[in-house]
């Protein structure tokens, strides 16, 4: 059975003293865009989302180069493996879309999530459109970037009193931010990948948890945090109310100065804020 009804939801996240998504075309510094607000893109989000779900032992197809559980070299070995994936025949350009679409979203719950291309030789391919949609955090007011020069590698050559030429780096940070991201779930396109009710309730359990096991050099543990997920449930599978009506209460509520986002983020205040639609659901879940 697939999902539903629609569901909307955001995540409300704090960042200190951490870089959330370096920019590897500028030096690795912090994502900002054209009016410096702070960016964390959609696919780094999902990331995440994924190495979340590999925790929760979840089969997940897209899992990062430092956090393989199968140990296949690409994408296309656990799609083909035997074991692992689907197997060369299932994937193969004369299999019946609907059949091989089936198949994949049996395995992978990324897959029927967030959807994903199987490409071929010859230009033919399997298109998954997943139901999950996430959009790119930004942060709420624009950034200041904290640069430090550092010593990113030991002397490397000769008897060590000569430098090597990549012996000295920089690394960026932000010092004190809020971001926010929004997402959806489409029951239409669930039916397709038989996304669930619960299947949605993994991805609801797991959001509040979103930066646990992430830590490393340029996010210490502890320096990025959820605040506060909210999660609105729609009665019917079209939903009551568009997506942006929704999301817009969030963004109304958390407009205004800096120095009010403390008081702004506690439960109660939040839900009594959010629930201005009738009819419509709303749960503010508090971050781990």
């Amino acid at each position: 059975m697939s999902l539903s009804n629609k569901i909307d939801f955001a995540i409300i996240f704090s960042v200190k003293g951490a870089n959330p998504n370096g920019d590897p075309l500028n030096g690795n510094r912090p994502r900002v865009n054209f009016d410096g607000l702070g960016e964390v893109s959609d696919v780094c989000l999902k990331r995440k989302i994924r190495d979340r779900l590999m925790a929760a032992e979840q089969s997940i197809f897209v899992q990062s180069d430092h956090n393989k559980l199968d140990g296949l070299p690409s994408l296309r070995a656990r799609a083909e493996d035997a074991t692992h994936g689907v197997g060369k025949e299932i994937l193969k350009a004369k299999t019946p879309l609907d059949d091989a679409i089936k198949a994949v979203c049996e395995k992978w719950f990324d897959v029927r999530a967030f959807g994903q291309v199987f490409a071929f030789k010859g230009g033919t391919s399997i298109p998954v459109r997943g139901p999950v949609s996430i959009h790119p955090a930004f942060s709420l007011q624009p950034l200041v970037v904290t640069s430090s020069q550092i010593t990113k590698s030991v002397s490397g050559e000769g008897d060590g009193g000569k430098k090597a030429s990549d012996t000295m780096g920089m690394k960026h940070r932000i010092d004190d931010a809020i971001y926010v991201t929004y997402g959806a779930m489409n029951p239409q396109l669930a039916e397709r990948t038989k996304f669930s009710d619960a299947d949605a309730n993994i991805i609801k359990q797991i959001l509040p948890k979103m930066f646990e096991g992430d830590a490393s050099s340029a996010r210490p543990e502890g320096s990025m945090a959820v605040e506060s997920v909210i999660w609105w449930q729609h009665n019917n599978k079209s939903g009551q109310y568009s997506s942006a009506k929704v999301h817009g209460l969030l963004r109304s509520w958390l407009d205004g100065d800096a120095s009010e986002l403390p008081g702004k983020l506690q439960q109660q205040q939040l839900q009594t804020a959010l629930s201005q639609l009738q009819g419509l659901n709303v749960e503010v879940i508090p971050g781990f």
